[in-house]
C-alpha cells in the first residue's frame, strides 16, 4: 500500500480504518517515518530554513519561504498535512493526520494544539479500528493556544479559536469560538 491506495481507501469507506495486515503495516510504516524526522526536528537546534526543510520533508513536499515553526512538534503520520503560505506553528503541537489536515494560508497556530483526525469504533469488539475525518483550515485563522480541533471539523477564514476550546462542529468564517465545546461568542469584522 502507498498514500494514494491509503487515501483511496478512506474515501470509499467513508473514512473507516480496518486494521487489515496491509492497512497496519503502512500506518505503521508512516508513523516510523514521521517519528526519525520529527526526532530530528525536536532534538537541536535547527535555523527556519533547516527547519521549513525538515518540515518539507514531514509532509513530503516543498514548504514556502513564509511557513515558521517554533520545535518541538509531533505526528504519527505526517503525509496527510497539507499547509498553506505563510503557517506559523508554534511549539508543542500535535498533528493526528491520518484523515488529513488541510491548514490555509496565513493561519497561526498556537502552543500545543491538538488536531484529532482519528476516533476509536464507538462498539467495543471493533474498538481498534479507527474512523478517519479530514480537518480544514481556512485561510488567516488563528488558533489559540491549547484548543483542540476534533475530527471532521472545518474552520472558516479569519476565523479565531480561543486558547483551551475544543472544537467538535464547524466553525463559521469571521467568527470566535471558545469552551468545551467550542460555542460562538462573538463575529468579527470583515477584511
Amino acid at each position: 500500500m502507498d498514500l494514494k491506495g491509503f487515501k483511496q481507501r478512506l474515501k470509499e469507506n467513508d473514512g473507516y480504518i480496518d486494521f487489515q495486515a496491509e492497512v497496519r503495516d503502512f500506518m505503521h510504516s508512516m508513523a516510523e517515518d514521521a517519528r526519525k524526522v520529527t526526532t530530528e526536528i525536536n532534538s537541536i537546534y535547527h535555523s527556519a530554513e533547516e527547519l521549513r526543510d525538515l518540515m518539507s520533508r514531514l509532509v513530503g513536499y516543498h514548504l514556502d519561504d513564509g511557513f515558521r515553526l517554533f520545535p518541538p512538534i509531533y505526528t504519527d503520520f505526517g503525509k496527510n498535512i497539507h499547509l498553506g503560505k505563510n503557517v506559523f506553528i508554534n511549539s508543542g503541537c500535535c498533528f493526528q493526520d491520518q484523515g488529513g489536515i488541510d491548514i490555509g494560508d496565513d493561519c497561526l497556530i498556537g502552543h500545543q494544539v491538538v488536531f484529532a483526525t482519528l476516533n476509536h469504533d464507538s462498539e467495543p469488539q471493533k474498538r481498534g479500528n479507527n474512523i478517519a475525518k479530514p480537518i480544514k483550515l481556512g485561510q488567516n485563522v488563528w488558533i489559540g493556544a491549547h484548543a483542540t480541533i476534533l475530527p471532521g471539523v472545518s474552520i472558516g477564514d479569519h476565523a479565531i479559536v480561543a486558547a483551551g476550546a475544543v472544537v467538535n462542529k464547524d466553525v463559521p468564517a469571521f467568527s470566535v469560538v471558545a469552551g468545551v465545546p467550542a460555542k460562538i461568542i462573538k463575529m468579527i469584522g470583515r477584511v
